[in-house]
């Protein structure tokens, strides 16, 4: 995708984070956005051309947000699906409600909007969908068993999404799979619905990956606009996969070691 004046672009999760720093980019680059997210606050600051209340992982709420855009400005040409949240936990002890809560919004919302949007970026003469993964989506961590199995899940639509279009459909595909960036995404609580508090129960396990990933996404998050700047870079060059943090490909290439010396798991860089 070339041209980014006078096209418009669709962004959900956008009330703060990767989400809010892409429309803004979107905003910059000459075209007209959307943002959607259930933080109709956050949404009020944006500055953008126009903002939907939507859940994604809701199939009607993104179906409305599709119909809303196209009715009202006639196209769709960039997509990005970022909405997430995250809760920890033992996978033995995290209730029903917040795996259901987790996938619904972290991979029905990529399902969702994927089903909802691709057909209309099928229909310009250029367009890119993008989602958000994580690079739990490449290695799974400890504790967070629902974001890694829905992150890991969104790397493989989207891999299936671009094999599906090929190299010379009009539509680019990406994949964003972020280490640390500084968002808000440890402090997904502010957004749990009550069904999950009613029954969600703290643990050491949570209290710990809070505390430790409150500060090393303030501490040392990348900047979200740096984010922004690396998913125009991959419209404009076609490219899948954005890793924001190089050291990451050494983890996978470790983990790829492990399966080639006797299928063990490997975690980390050399563990």
């Amino acid at each position: 995708m070339q041209r980014f004046e006078g096209r418009v672009a669709v962004v959900t999760g956008a009330a703060s984070g990767m989400g809010a720093a892409v429309a803004r980019r979107c905003a910059a680059e000459g075209m007209t956005v959307v943002g959607a997210d259930i933080d109709e606050e956050g949404l009020a600051g944006l500055g953008i051309d126009d903002v939907v209340h939507c859940d994604v992982s809701k199939a009607d709420d993104m179906n409305r947000l599709r119909d809303e855009v196209v009715g009202r400005y006639g196209a769709v040409h960039l997509v990005y699906l970022n909405a997430g949240v995250v809760i920890a936990g033992p996978v033995d002890e995290l209730s029903l409600e917040a795996w259901e809560w987790t996938l619904g919004v972290d991979l029905w919302g990529v399902i969702h909007g994927v089903r909802a949007f691709l057909p209309i970026l099928r229909q310009q003469d250029e367009a890119h969908l993008f989602a958000t993964a994580s690079t739990c989506g490449l290695q799974a961590a400890p504790g967070i068993a629902p974001y890694n199995v829905a992150k890991f899940g969104v790397v493989a639509l989207m891999e299936t999404v671009a094999h599906e279009l090929g190299p010379h459909s009009n539509v680019g595909v990406s994949v964003l799979t972020p280490g640390a960036v500084n968002t808000r995404i440890a402090y997904s609580d502010r957004s749990m619905p009550d069904d999950v508090k009613a029954v969600h129960q703290s643990s050491p396990v949570e209290d710990r990956f809070l505390a430790h990933s409150r500060a090393l996404l303030a501490e040392h998050g990348m900047a979200p606009d740096r984010v922004a700047d690396l998913v125009f870079q991959a419209a404009r060059e076609r490219r899948f996969w954005i890793v924001t943090h190089e050291p990451w490909i050494d983890i996978v290439e470790n983990r790829v070691a492990g399966m080639r010396a006797n299928g063990e798991l490997r975690a980390g860089f050399g563990g």
